[in-house]
């Protein structure tokens, strides 16, 4: 039975015009608490000043603060240095309830997995997943693995672990698409570009060798960039994936016996409810 780490507060930011918006959130609130009145709900901490600087530059944590937006896609928000302090503090949570034998899912915003060292850039200000990857090592993992099945590349993960021997990163993602990169593999980050209007067996099968290949590595943990945009209804996407197949995600991460701690990236049709509950509801049976 999963936990599922929320705070209402990652619904008070928004933008008329944003995609990433408060109801990604408070739709699946609702329908989680109507569908899983058994799982339970806790509150995340902020991510320390210590945690996130072994992952972005003190410069970047300046910069948050600064109210000018970041680019075209990721505005700048009063607090949002907050917001994603918290959404990281999440990631983390979901590490720390893994490590104890439970599992956790972090539905939180803002997404993560397009920040870099340095900047802030497709919705994403703090990179949460790999804050929570130095975590799992911070907290004794040996090896660990970082499975990104969101539909845009994770950029941001790649600039962030890339050489570090005891992570290893797999984005499995389509191409052409934002941010464009992503094309090839190196070293530790294994990628693996999907043409839009790919079949959903061909997208599929790439997600599943690169859990596979993640395996190989012997992690402790699997931590899951869990993007919903691959969806065949998404707006922001030309991919081809139904609800069935983030269940059978979800199931594929059980199946591999290891703690996991998947945290929401992407995920952008009035769908989203039902497909979080799709790979929660087959990790956790």
């Amino acid at each position: 039975m999963p936990t599922i780490i929320f705070d209402q507060s990652a619904t008070v930011f928004s933008a008329d015009y944003h995609p990433e918006r408060p109801a990604r959130l408070t739709t699946t609130e609702a329908h989680l608490r109507d569908q899983h009145p058994d799982w339970a709900w806790i509150v995340p901490r902020l991510a320390s000043e210590e945690e996130v600087l072994k992952v972005h530059h003190p410069k970047h944590l300046e910069r948050l603060q600064q109210p000018v937006d970041f680019d075209a896609d990721t505005p700048y928000y009063p607090r949002i240095e907050e917001h994603a302090l918290r959404a990281a503090g999440a990631a983390i949570g979901s590490v720390d309830l893994a490590l104890r034998g439970d599992q956790g899912f972090s539905l939180m915003r803002p997404p993560g997995h397009h920040a870099t060292s340095t900047r802030a850039m497709g919705f994403c200000y703090l990179n949460s997943i790999a804050i929570a990857a130095h975590h799992a090592l911070e907290a004794g993992c040996q090896r660990v693995a970082i499975w990104d099945f969101d539909a845009h590349h994770g950029n941001g993960t790649e600039d962030i672990v890339f050489g570090n021997n005891r992570i290893r990163f797999a984005s499995i993602h389509q191409h052409p698409c934002y941010p464009g990169t992503g094309i090839a593999s190196r070293g530790n980050v294994l990628n693996w570009p999907i043409p839009p209007r790919s079949p959903a067996e061909r997208h599929t099968s790439a997600v599943q060798q690169a859990l596979d290949q993640l395996i190989e590595f012997r992690p402790d943990i699997v931590l899951v960039s869990a993007g919903f945009d691959a969806y065949v209804k998404d707006p922001l996407t030309e991919m081809t994936l139904e609800q069935e197949d983030f269940a059978s995600f979800g199931r594929w991460l059980k199946e591999t016996g290891l703690p996991g701690a998947p945290i929401l990236e992407g995920g952008y049709s009035n769908d989203l409810p039902i497909l979080i509950d799709a790979f929660l509801t087959a990790w956790s049976d």
